[in-house]
């Protein structure tokens, strides 16, 4: 421990709802600008989105929203409400289609058929907070995508608050969703060859 440095896990933490998160936004003390997310009852700042994670997400919506078309609503960095306290922003989500395409509320967890997450600086985040999330709240399938190490984690079966099923994929092979079966992506067109 740093001198001076205080450990804080015996402060008690006031945890914010969904609601009182959106009161934030609608009364201008959170903006669209705010890179920010719900989880567990805290705003997480979230990292600034670089131009190779910005690429990769565009080119997974494109070519998930060409195999899927009018049968899925593809979303990017869009909120999914997954309990009173949290709402992340997968970098992908491929959600039930809905006429609305979603303006009237957020998705719930039993509309997202797969949700990806690209991780360039965020994959510890990722991996140890977001994707235990995802499973307590039994979303069936997520991808994490490490850009650093070329790699495409498939993460299925969700019990107990983890993925009991993960498969690793590696440049020149293919993920195949299990809940969207129209969703297979060469992992070549995503990393390059």
């Amino acid at each position: 421990m740093i001198m001076g440095e205080q450990k804080t896990e015996w402060l008690l933490r006031h945890k914010l709802s969904v609601e009182a998160y959106h009161r934030l936004g609608q009364s201008g003390i959170l903006t669209e600008n705010d890179r920010v997310e719900l989880i567990e009852g805290e705003v997480i700042d979230m990292s600034p989105i670089g131009c190779r994670h910005a690429g990769i997400v565009t080119k997974l919506a494109y070519l998930i929203w060409n195999q899927t078309g009018s049968s899925a609503v593809v979303a990017s960095q869009n909120p999914v409400h997954l309990s009173d306290i949290s709402e992340p922003q997968p970098d992908i989500s491929v959600l039930r289609a809905r006429s609305d395409f979603y303006a009237d509320s957020h998705p719930n967890p039993e509309d997202v058929l797969l949700a990806i997450e690209v991780a360039d600086t965020s994959l510890r985040y990722d991996r140890e907070v977001k994707l235990p999330l995802y499973a307590r709240a039994n979303i069936r399938e997520v991808w994490l995508l490490d850009l650093e190490a070329g790699q495409l984690l498939v993460n299925r079966e969700p019990a107990n608050g983890i993925y009991v099923c993960t498969i690793a994929l590696n440049r020149g092979e293919i993920a195949m969703s299990i809940c969207e079966p129209r969703i297979s992506i060469a992992l070549s067109d995503v990393f390059g060859a």
